[in-house]
C-alpha cells in the first residue's frame, strides 16, 4: 500500500504481484481450454473453447508485458498460493467425454465470474493518473470476460437436462469451496468475489450455430446403401447382418460396442467427416430409454465399405 494521495491503494510491488497472479490464472485457463477442445464431443462448446483460448492468451500476454513497467521481469506468472494452484488443478481435471457440463461450469460459472469481480474491484481502485496502462488492460479483459460468460451461458442452457443440472450445481459448489479456501486469485479474499451476472453483455457472436439437420445424400453412393442397411440392422439387433459389415479382425470389438447400445426404434445418420480414405459417421439412435450416439469409422476393403472402429460417444436418458 502507498500513503501518497495520488498513488492509489497499491504500491508498485503489490501491483506487480497482483498482475503475476492474474497472468497465472489467464495462462492456466488458456491451457485448460486448449486441452479440452479435443476432449469435448459437442460441437458448440468445442468451438466456444477454441474461440476463447485466443482471448485468454492475449490477456496473459498483456499482463506479462505490463510487468517491466512495474520494475518486474516480463511474462512471469505466479499463483497467489499453493491452494489457488490446487483449485486450478481441480478445475482442469474434468477430462472425461461426458463432463462437458462440468468443464463449462468450472470456467464460466466460477473462474471467469471471479476474475470479472476481481478486475472490477481493481479497476475501481486503480489511480487514473498513475495507472492508465493497468486500467486499459482491465477494461479490455472485463469486456471480453463478460462476453465469454454470456456466450457460455447460452451454450450451457442447451445441455442442462435434470441430471446435468444436479451435476452442475454439485461441481460449482465444490469449486467455490476450493476457491474460498485459496483466498481467490490474489489470495486476499477468504470469501471470493464473484460477479453475479453479466447483464448487458452480448455473447451471441461467440456462439457458432450448428446446422439442425444433416443431409445423408452427401454420403457417397457406394457407402450410403450399406450404411442405411447397417442402421436397419442396429434397430433389429441383427448381429449376423451387422457382422457382415464389420472388418473381420475388428468384428469382436465392434460388436462388443453394439451390445452396450440401448434398444432403438429409429436410426438416423447425423454427421459425416472425411479423413483420407476413411469416413467417420455419427449415427443417432432413439429408443424407449433415450438417445444414443454412435461414431463409426468406415474403410474400404477390396472395394467394399466395412466398419473398422465403433464408439458409443453419448447416451442421453429419456426426458
Amino acid at each position: 500500500m502507498s500513503d501518497h494521495p495520488l498513488a492509489g491503494i497499491f504500491s508498485v510491488e503489490a501491483s506487480a504481484r497482483r498482475i503475476r497472479n492474474y497472468r497465472y490464472a489467464e495462462e492456466r485457463m488458456m491451457r485448460t481450454l486448449g486441452g479440452w477442445i479435443a476432449l469435448t464431443p459437442e460441437l458448440a462448446p468445442k468451438l466456444l473453447f477454441g474461440r476463447h483460448v485466443w482471448d485468454c492468451a492475449q490477456h496473459a500476454d498483456l499482463w506479462g508485458r505490463r510487468l517491466p513497467e512495474l520494475r518486474a521481469p516480463a511474462q512471469q506468472s505466479e499463483p497467489a498460493n499453493a491452494r489457488f494452484a490446487a483449485f486450478m488443478d481441480l478445475l482442469d481435471g474434468r477430462e472425461a467425454r461426458h463432463e462437458t457440463v462440468e468443464r463449462i461450469v468450472g470456467v464460466y460459472r466460477v473462474l471467469k465470474p471471479h476474475l470479472i469481480a476481481t478486475y472490477e474491484a481493481h479497476l475501481a481502485a486503480a489511480n487514473p493518473v498513475y495507472e492508465p496502462p493497468t486500467r486499459r488492460i482491465l477494461e479490455r479483459c472485463l469486456t471480453e470476460e463478460r462476453r465469454h460468460v454470456a456466450a457460455a451461458m447460452m451454450v450451457l442452457e442447451r445441455l442442462l437436462d435434470s441430471d446435468a443440472k444436479r451435476r452442475a450445481s454439485e461441481w460449482q459448489t465444490r469449486l467455490l469451496d476450493a476457491l474460498a479456501d485459496s483466498g481467490g486469485v490474489t489470495g486476499e479474499t477468504p470469501t471470493p468475489l464473484l460477479a453475479p451476472e453479466v447483464a448487458g453483455s452480448d455473447g451471441s457472436g461467440d456462439v457458432v450455430s450448428v446446422p439442425a439437420a444433416f443431409d445423408p445424400n452427401v454420403i457417397g453412393a457406394e457407402l450410403r446403401p450399406i450404411l442405411e442397411d447397417h442402421c436397419r440392422a442396429l434397430i433389429a439387433r441383427d448381429v449376423a447382418r451387422l457382422g457382415e459389415h464389420v472388418a473381420g479382425e475388428r468384428r469382436g470389438a465392434v460388436l462388443g460396442v453394439y451390445e452396450s447400445v440401448p434398444a432403438a426404434r429409429t436410426c438416423e445418420i447425423a454427421a459425416q467427416a472425411k479423413i483420407g480414405a476413411h469416413r467417420l459417421i455419427k449415427i443417432r439412435l432413439v429408443g424407449p430409454s433415450g438417445v444414443s450416439v454412435l461414431q463409426l469409422q468406415w474403410q474400404q476393403r477390396a472395394g467394399i465399405w466395412h466398419v473398422v472402429e465403433a464408439e458409443l460417444v453419448r447416451v442421453e436418458p429419456a426426458a
